[in-house]
């Protein structure tokens, strides 16, 4: 089975295919500087750009690992995500607290989902 790697770069690719699956991380990349509700909005929109990247979509999403820096901050990001998944959608997910690489960071979400057709070998 082949191996799509999406715009990979020497240290990662934006996102890695096999056998039909999707994996890819997103950080808020436009305004660190915002609060947890405006880098899950952020994450949010990337996804969907990366998702539509292997001809995907949030409903096709099947497991988001949160990582978050502050538990305080789980009752604005589960708002931010209860309202972003389609009725039914929700995929599993795992929420980890983790010191980030940056700071301003308050958030970094790995997903995995199911890929278009031309992704499933």
């Amino acid at each position: 089975m082949k191996i799509h790697r999406i715009n990979p770069c020497k240290r990662w690719s934006d996102v890695t295919v096999f056998n039909g699956i999707a994996t890819f991380t997103e950080v808020a990349d436009t305004d660190t500087s915002a609060d947890i509700k405006g880098q899950v909005e952020q994450i949010f929109n990337q996804a969907e750009a990366s998702l539509s990247l292997v001809d995907s979509d949030k409903s096709r999403i099947l497991a988001v690992t949160i990582y978050v820096t502050d538990f305080a901050n789980m009752d604005v990001l589960n708002d931010v995500w209860d309202s972003w998944f389609p009725q039914d959608c929700a995929p599993s997910r795992a929420c980890i607290k983790a010191e980030l690489i940056d700071p301003t960071l308050l958030v970094e979400m790995t997903f995995t989902a199911a890929a278009g057709e031309k992704y499933q070998s």
